[in-house]
């Protein structure tokens, strides 16, 4: 197998398109197809599925492909470290669901970084992905949540991955909305006063080993309200309840002077007895850095504060 060829595949799944890749590689687009088309043939698999689209990696492909960017990346390890006096870069990566708690802790943990080259990789996303860019992509460092009903599955799922986990915290969920939503005025909240307004919803949750049909009911339980918006990136969800006083979402506790930026408030929903955790996750036997130590520090100076 070529690592050129390897290294071009990783290029084309990155952008998306031979012709965008074949301008940051400087190689011409047909010899770049034909290298690709050859590296496949070598594997027996087929890596993109080719549309008027653009390249899409195939289930074989992102797998190939996290394998390739971990060896490719310990190439460059190994380059930088026997390559003169240069100095190692600070490299992090994490996976984590969208939480107001983490974001906070890894603010201020991207602070103390000392000079020098760092590369810090912070990606918000649901289990499922935590969970495949640790096995399969560069990734560390993972963070999964789940309701506690689903831990059988969940541990089930991590000795067969080979995974470790260890609890960061265990919360109830709270209703987030605008500071002159509806809900906000009530001195107590009932699921009955949801029914007419709006939830935006996390558009992916997941849970291994089950239909994801059932895990959207067992999430977002259908008879609770008649609308709903499946937003998956975060600024887009508090830019919507921002906007729209009839929007709620259910949330882990989240800081304050994010919601004053967007002028929201969090309200608990004493019917609302589900527990939730959020589990730290690395492959089994692996030993954390100076540096994901230093982040985990912050992780529970924000546990305390917001989540007690």
């Amino acid at each position: 197998m070529n690592i050129l060829h390897m290294k071009y595949a990783v290029e084309v799944a990155r952008t998306g398109s031979l012709s965008r890749a074949s301008e940051t590689l400087l190689i011409a687009q047909p010899n770049l197809s034909r290298a690709i088309r050859d590296l496949e043939s070598d594997l027996g698999i087929t890596i993109f599925d080719r549309s008027a689209r653009g390249m899409t990696l195939t289930l074989e492909g992102e797998e190939f492909i996290g394998y390739a960017s971990r060896i490719l990346g310990q190439i460059a390890d190994v380059e930088n470290l026997y390559k003169g006096n240069a100095k190692r870069k600070q490299r992090f990566s994490i996976s984590v669901p969208r939480a107001g708690y983490i974001s906070d802790a890894f603010s201020r943990f991207s602070l103390s970084l000392r000079p020098g080259g760092a590369e810090l990789f912070y990606k918000e996303t649901n289990s499922d992905r935590a969970i495949r860019n640790i096995l399969h992509s560069d990734y560390h460092l993972g963070i999964i949540r789940y309701a506690e009903q689903f831990e059988p599955y969940f541990q089930d799922m991590m000795k067969e991955k080979e995974l470790e986990g260890t609890l960061v915290a265990r919360f109830h969920y709270v209703l987030m909305m605008r500071e002159d939503s509806p809900l906000a005025s009530l001195p107590e909240i009932h699921f009955s006063d949801l029914a007419p307004l709006m939830e935006i919803a996390h558009g992916d949750p997941f849970v291994p080993s089950l239909p994801m049909t059932r895990v959207i009911k067992e999430e977002l339980p259908e008879d609770l309200v008649s609308r709903r918006i499946c937003v998956f990136e975060r600024a887009s969800q508090y830019e919507l309840l921002a906007r729209n006083p009839e929007a709620f979402m259910w949330v882990s506790p989240t800081p304050k002077d994010l919601l004053d930026r967007y002028g929201l408030v969090e309200r608990s929903c004493p019917e609302n007895t589900k527990m939730y955790r959020d589990v730290l996750i690395h492959r089994k036997g692996y030993h954390l850095t100076a540096l994901e130590q230093r982040f985990l520090e912050e992780l529970e100076v924000s546990r305390q504060k917001y989540l007690g």
